[in-house]
This record gives structure tokens, C-alpha cells and sequence, in this order.
């Protein structure tokens, strides 16, 4: 299939400019529909799992979330229109930024009422590989008083609270921002992602 092209020329004017930013309508309606669907059909089955945090996995009552990750060689067809769009965009920041991009790695989460993730940071403490975090949004008619907002600590001391509306691709640095996801009052689901270099300890 061939892969999608877009022009990203806003995205990474802001990722430049601001370190973060709201991308809409990354996919079509329909292609976040089926993704959606997927998503809430796995967590039905209880294919997903609950998550864990840093590069060890460990449990931690820092988020109460449940995740799948794409595995390569076996992801579904709306998974792989998905990470078809993503690389695309990751392509394009290499060319305006020169970010030195060479993969993503992504997964669904799902967030039943009153769950949370606490103020974080997403750059693991023991590697440089993730560069610019990415959370995509499957939630139809979210309204504000369903509360779920990812809050973006910003450099100035003030926050930003960006709510999980189907077809919003909020981007940010991993190693500059804090975050947290506020908890809701409906199912919250989304795909986290992290666009990745090479680990600096491997070019020495």
C-alpha cells in the first residue's frame, strides 16, 4: 500500500516553535471509527493489558490504564493505515526539523471512569530513544464535563488541558514536558506513540 502524503508544514512549525501541538484530522472518520471499534472490541475480550511504567514494565499506581501494543508483522488493517499515517508524519519532521527519527512504537490505551496517569515525563530515565511523544484520540462526542483532559505542564508555569476528541493527534517533546491524564466519568481510549532515535549510547 502506498504510503499517505501530507503536508505537515504546521505541525512542525509548531513542534519548532512551541515544543507541542494539536494535529485534527490525521485519519478519515471512518479510519478512526475502525480503530475505535478494534479498540473497544480487544478491551472486551480483555486483550488488553493493564499498564506498566519505565523500561522494566513495572506495575506502579502512577496510571491505571490498559494497553495493546502494535506488534510489526501482525497488526490489523485499521493499525496499519494508522502507523502508515504516523510514519509519514514522522518523515516529514525529519525533513523540516532534522529530528533523526527512525521509528515509532505505539499501543491503545484505554481509561475506564476514574482512572489516571499522575504528572510525568515520558523520556525514560535510562534512555534518549523517545523524542516526540504522540497520543492519538478514538472518542466520539466527547464533552468537556467527561473530564479525561491530558494536562501539558508548559515552560511558563501554566497548563493546558487537551480534551481526548476523536481525530486529534496531540504531539509534544518527550524530554521537555510533564503531563498527566485527568481522570473521566466514560471510557477514554486513545494510541499513545513515541517516535524514536537511535539511542545516543549506540552512535558513541
Amino acid at each position: 500500500m502506498k504510503s499517505p502524503s501530507f503536508d505537515f508544514t504546521s505541525a512542525a512549525n509548531a513542534i519548532a516553535e512551541d515544543g507541542w501541538c494539536v494535529l485534527p484530522n490525521l485519519l478519515s472518520d471512518m479510519q478512526t471509527r475502525a480503530l475505535a471499534d478494534e479498540c473497544t472490541a480487544m478491551h472486551d475480550a480483555k486483550e488488553l493489558l493493564p499498564a506498566r511504567t519505565g523500561a522494566a514494565r513495572h506495575e506502579s499506581g502512577l496510571r491505571g490504564d490498559s494497553t495493546h501494543w502494535f506488534a510489526s508483522g501482525t497488526m490489523s488493517a485499521p493499525q496499519q493505515i494508522f502507523v502508515e499515517h504516523l510514519d509519514s508524519l514522522r518523515l516529514a519532521l525529519n525533513r523540516s526539523l532534522m529530528l533523526g527519527l527512525v521509528d515509532c512504537e505505539s499501543h491503545y490505551a484505554v481509561y475506564r471512569p476514574g482512572a489516571f496517569y499522575a504528572r510525568h515525563r515520558d523520556r525514560l530515565r535510562d534512555s534518549d530513544a523517545r523524542v516526540l511523544s504522540c497520543v492519538f484520540y478514538l472518542n466520539e462526542d466527547w464533552q468537556e464535563a467527561d473530564g479525561g483532559a491530558l494536562r501539558i505542564y508548559l515552560a511558563d508555569g501554566t497548563t493546558r488541558d487537551i480534551y481526548p476528541d476523536a481525530g486529534n493527534l496531540v504531539m509534544f517533546l518527550s524530554d521537555q514536558f510533564d503531563h498527566e491524564v485527568l481522570p473521566a466519568t466514560r471510557d477514554r481510549m486513545s494510541i499513545a506513540s513515541w517516535m524514536r532515535q537511535r539511542p545516543l549510547t549506540q552512535l558513541l
